[in-house]
């Protein structure tokens, strides 16, 4: 199959591209390289990519459509893969600009090429983040996700309501998958698992905000690749529901499908297992909870589990000494 992916120098992207390739797909990239975070670690992911002969790589912003649709009406795909985006919640509130940007004309720029091309299947990345002040959890694709509390999640939630109205106008089938705070190898080192680590190593307190007392759905990346491909093989059909639970909408051939493994884990255990991973005691400030970060994160995954046969399953412990074991080699440390 010939796959359109942007986002390829991301860590999500790389990890779905990569695994694409040796799937035996055919995969075109388009990314913008910003420099939101150290753009070496987007290079070197990116290098690793241009290695395959399958592999076609395109740098450009999102932002401009005319060089997105070149790129696209080249490769002539058969399926888009929607992961690019400005990511990170505590950075939306430093530069909102950048996430109308790219994550509202970028996603329309996208949306415009799935249409042209008439594509079979558009899959996009959406985040847990969309559910904002909902209660209660788990987090079900079924709540109305209305009451985003920052910029990221709104434009988040905003990209799934403008893919659902051009599925509805130009019969395009897509999925907007809403990830759980995706960790592992080669990981952003803006999340939280980076900060960690690099801190713990560099023998610096990490700062742990609500004193410590949250919760996330954490899903290793090589468990969200397998969703993904999974996914991306089940295109949503219009009147076609699979379950009672089936988020499938009445008017398109489009879905929303949570990614996570429904088991949240408890942020001082997962510090604790950084303290594993590393062999070393993190030094901790605990401080209060931050505007924007919810309590908990929990997904609700029957839906995922009904539609793929599949669900997350990585254990926090075998994640995150994977990601320490990465980060010391990347960085030359013994």
């Amino acid at each position: 199959m010939r796959i359109f992916v942007t986002g390829t120098a991301g860590f999500i992207g790389f990890h779905l591209a990569r695994r694409l390739l040796a799937d035996g797909h055919q995969v075109t990239g388009f990314d913008g390289m910003t420099d939101y975070y150290d753009p070496s670690l987007k290079r070197a992911r990116r290098d690793i990519l241009k290695s395959h002969d399958a592999y076609a790589d395109h740098e450009a912003m999102l932002e401009d459509g005319g060089r997105l649709w070149a790129a696209a009406e080249a490769a002539a795909p058969e399926a888009v893969v929607h992961l690019a985006a400005q990511a990170g919640v505590r950075y939306s509130l430093e530069n909102p600009g950048a996430y109308v940007q790219s994550n509202l004309v970028g996603t329309f720029n996208v949306m415009e090429a799935a249409r042209r091309l008439q594509v079979g299947h558009l899959l996009l990345a959406s985040t847990s983040s969309v559910y904002g002040a909902d209660e209660p959890v788990p987090f079900l694709e079924s709540a109305p996700a209305d009451h985003p509390l920052t910029l990221y999640a709104a434009s988040k939630k905003a990209g799934e309501a403008m893919t659902h109205a051009y599925s509805h106008l130009w019969d395009i089938p897509t999925t907007a998958a809403r990830f759980f705070t995706v960790y592992g190898p080669w990981g952003r080192p803006d999340m939280a698992l980076g900060l960690f680590v690099e801190a713990i190593l560099a023998d610096r307190p990490i700062d742990l905000f609500n004193r410590g007392d949250m919760q996330r759905d954490f899903t290793y990346i090589d468990d969200l690749v397998e969703a993904l491909v999974r996914l991306l093989a089940t295109p949503p059909q219009r009147g076609r529901p699979v379950a009672t639970i089936d988020s499938l909408s009445p008017v398109a051939p489009w879905r929303v499908v949570n990614i996570g493994s429904g088991r949240p884990v408890n942020l001082m255990d997962y510090v604790a297992a950084i303290e594993r991973g590393l062999g070393r005691a993190a030094k901790v400030n605990l401080l209060p909870m931050q505007a924007g970060d919810p309590p908990i994160t929990f997904a609700g995954a029957e839906l995922l589990e009904v539609l793929t046969g599949y669900r997350p399953n990585t254990p926090v412990d075998t994640g995150v000494a994977a990601y320490c074991a990465w980060y010391k080699a990347y960085h030359g440390i013994g």
